[in-house]
Parts: structure tokens; C-alpha cells; sequence
């Protein structure tokens, strides 16, 4: 007997029905919903999906949580400019406080658990000679876990060498415990400076077994190059599959026979890399007066290599992004648009670029729906992948080790048609 079945579940990628078996936070069995033998009977709960899509968990690979909820404080960005809204969060870092910081915090966790997210790799800016955010957010990590996994990355959002004490901030870090190494190479003074920082950082991580992640060539200048730096010192110190690169705006300017070179060394060094569709499209591109850029990296071209690609969301409601309420899924349906991957695969991958694709960059060694694996899943209040991210679809059951972490009701609507009350689902019919 087991704890708990779910009936009719829609598996990404699977033409039949499917019924899932929990037991003790373990999903015992997966087998067809017509051969109702493959799945055990329960003592506990039965639950009728009805065709909904049902998914691992969602996967946040890059998201600064620091930063979350504070949209406005102490200013306005006026110009909504990548550049002015570093600036804003410089001035808001002097008012940060511990408990603050754990507040906005909680909020955005909760949130983010509402959409399934289950595993989240935050950007925590060390450019603060106290570290009063990773100091909270290291405490908020033990808080949370065993509901929330959170990676914790050493960011220096002023840049390593580039601000004062850079360097040793980022040991300390490390010391207090983040998980991963960041840095800003095309933020650092000149160009060789932001060579040094890729290797400083690619140094202290292999030094302390850790992973890195590296916001790497976020502008518009084709001159900005140093996730080749990135691809050279992953191959030389053997780190495949530690390392991401994030952002990579630049390569939509690169010329293509560059591009070509690049894509190939970065499949060579296995990098992963994720792109952030929501922030890029509002803060690349502005230098431009038309065409304006789309402002993200060569999605479908690294795809096409092999490289893992994963979608990040980025900003909640901060300086540099007044929008979102932390859903992977809807970064996933932006960048169908501006990455034009309405092709029928393409709309496939991109539910794995928030689930499976992120989960293998934050080196999570037990995920995926599967028998004798962890009973954490996400339902979707839509039959399939396509319907899912066309509704940007509210996620009606998230378990976590087969427990019910969060709920939520079936969105109904009627209208009133020719004088009498339809309802719409807005499925096709």
C-alpha cells in the first residue's frame, strides 16, 4: 500500500496518461493509467489529475535575491538602464540590515514555491565589507532547507579588482560559505583587469571544490569577450561541468565567424550557460536607436552545439527590474518570442530549460521523475507543454518528498453567451 497516487498525470513528452505511486517521499511507481496493475492501490490519498502536465520540479539557476523587493528604495530608476540601476543598489547597500534582507527574502521564497520552484541559485553581492546579506541568507539557507535548496554565489557587483578590497571579500565569502564563485569581468576597470578577475575567481573555486558562475559579457560590445577566458581556464583546470556562464548578451553582437569558434570552445569545455530573457530585454539594446537588439545570448546556436542552456529569471521588483513575481515559467515564455523558439521541439525544450537543464547546472544528483526517486513534482493546470507556457499556466499541486508544499484551485470562468452562463477553459476544444 502506499501514501499517495496520482491518476491521469500528463507527462512531458508522453502520449498516454500516466499514474504515479508515492511512498515514504519516494515515487515508487510510474506506469500507464489504463493498466491500473502497474501502480499499487493506497491507504492514503488518490488523486484525479485529468489529463494535467506533470513535471519535476522548476529549477531558478539565476535569480539575486539580496536584491528582491526593493524596486524605488532609496530612489527611482529613471532611466530603467543596466548601469543606472547598479548605481541605485549601490546607494541601497548601505541601508541593508540582516533582518531586512531575510524579509524580502522569505516573501520571494514563498512566491517562487507557489510556481514549483524547488531548487534556487542566488546572486548575493559581497561588495559590502560586513557581507550583511550572505550572512543572512547563509542563515536563511539552513531555515529553508529540506523545502527550498538554495546555492548561494559570492557575486562582487562592483567588480573584484575594481572595488576596494575586492578580492579578500570574496575569500571571506567563500569562508562564511557560499556554495558557488562569481564575478563581472566586463565590469572591472579595463580589460586585462577583467581577465585577472576571471581567473582569480576560477582559482579561489577550484581551490575550495567549489562552482562557478559568472555574470560574463552582459552589455551590447562586441569588444567584451571574456567567456572565452572562461571556456580557456575551465579546459586548463579541469572543471567541466562546474562552471556557468551567465548572461552573454555580447554574442548577439559578435561577427558569426567568431561566434562559430566561441560556441565550439564553450561545448568543448562543457559550460553551462543561462540566459535571463526578462532583464536583458529591458536593459540591452539601449545604446541602439533601431533596430533595437533583443538582448540575449545565441540561445538556439549553443542548443545546436550541445550546450546546456538554462533560463534564468533574474530581478524581482528591484533596481534593475520592476516587474515579476519569480516564475521560471514566465522568462520561459518570453523568450519563445524574443529567442523565436515557437517551433514545436523548440516549445519542449524550453520547459527543460527550467526544470532538467538548470538542475544538471546547479549539479543536482537526484532529480527527475522516475521510480526511486525523490516524490517532488509540479502539476500544471494544463495538459502539455505548449498549453503550459502559452498560459503561463498556475501550478495546482507541488510536492516536495511527496508532501504537499503548495495548492491551488483550478482557475474557472464563465461568460455570459447569447443569454446564457458557458464556461471557457481556454483549451481548444
Amino acid at each position: 500500500m502506499t501514501d499517495l497516487v496520482l491518476r491521469n498525470a500528463r507527462l512531458a513528452g508522453a502520449g498516454e496518461f500516466a499514474d504515479i505511486s508515492i511512498d515514504g517521499g519516494v515515487i515508487s511507481a510510474i506506469g500507464p493509467a489504463a493498466d491500473r496493475g502497474a501502480v499499487e492501490p493506497t491507504t492514503g490519498e488518490t488523486v484525479d489529475l485529468a489529463g494535467r502536465l506533470v513535471t519535476p520540479p522548476l529549477v531558478e539557476p539565476h535569480i539575486h535575491l539580496d536584491a528582491v523587493l526593493t524596486v524605488g528604495q532609496p530612489r527611482p530608476n529613471v532611466s530603467g538602464s543596466l548601469f543606472e540601476g547598479i548605481a541605485v543598489w549601490a546607494d541601497r547597500v548601505a541601508s541593508l540590515s540582516y533582518e531586512d534582507v531575510q524579509a524580502r527574502v522569505r516573501q520571494i521564497l514563498r512566491w517562487q514555491l507557489a510556481c514549483g520552484v524547488l531548487h534556487v541559485r542566488s546572486h548575493v553581492d559581497v561588495c559590502d565589507p560586513q557581507l550583511r546579506a550572505l550572512r543572512a541568507l547563509v542563515d536563511l539557507r539552513e531555515e529553508v532547507r529540506g523545502l527550498i535548496d538554495l546555492q548561494l554565489v559570492a557575486f562582487p557587483q562592483q567588480g573584484i579588482l575594481a572595488f576596494d578590497g575586492g578580492q579578500h571579500l570574496m575569500r571571506k565569502a567563500v569562508e562564511l560559505g557560499a556554495d558557488v564563485v562569481g564575478g563581472i569581468p566586463h565590469y572591472e576597470l579595463t580589460r586585462e583587469d577583467g581577465v585577472e578577475s576571471v581567473r582569480f575567481a576560477m582559482a579561489l573555486a577550484d581551490e575550495h571544490g567549489l562552482m562557478v558562475d559568472i555574470h560574463c559579457d552582459e552589455t551590447d560590445d562586441d569588444h567584451s569577450r571574456f567567456v572565452e577566458v572562461m571556456a580557456a581556464e575551465t579546459i586548463r583546470r579541469g572543471m567541466s561541468g562546474r562552471v556557468t556562464a551567465s548572461h552573454t548578451t555580447a554574442m548577439h553582437s559578435y561577427n558569426s565567424a567568431y561566434a562559430y569558434r566561441l560556441i565550439s570552445n564553450i561545448a568543448r569545455a562543457g559550460l553551462h550557460m543561462v540566459t535571463n530573457p526578462l532583464d536583458n530585454a529591458v536593459l540591452q539594446g539601449r545604446f541602439d536607436t533601431g533596430p533595437i537588439r533583443r538582448g540575449h545570448t545565441r540561445v538556439k546556436q549553443l542548443l545546436a552545439a550541445g550546450v546546456n542552456v538554462c533560463i534564468g529569471h533574474d530581478s524581482v521588483m528591484d533596481p534593475w527590474y520592476p516587474l515579476g513575481y519569480g516564475d521560471p515559467l514566465q522568462a520561459a515564455f518570453v523568450l519563445v518570442h524574443l529567442g523565436q523558439m515557437s517551433g514545436d521541439s523548440e516549445l519542449g525544450q524550453l520547459i527543460e530549460m527550467i526544470t532538467s537543464r538548470p538542475a544538471a547546472a546547479l549539479g543536482l544528483a537526484d532529480y527527475g521523475l522516475r521510480p526511486g526517486g525523490p516524490a517532488d513534482l509540479v502539476v500544471f493546470d494544463a495538459p502539455s507543454a505548449a498549453d503550459a507556457l502559452r498560459l503561463v499556466a498556475p501550478r495546482t499541486l507541488v510536492l516536495r518528498a511527496g508532501r504537499a508544499v503548495a495548492r491551488a484551485e483550478p482557475a474557472r470562468h464563465t461568460v455570459r453567451w447569447l443569454g446564457a452562463d458557458e464556461p471557457v477553459t481556454f483549451l481548444r476544444s
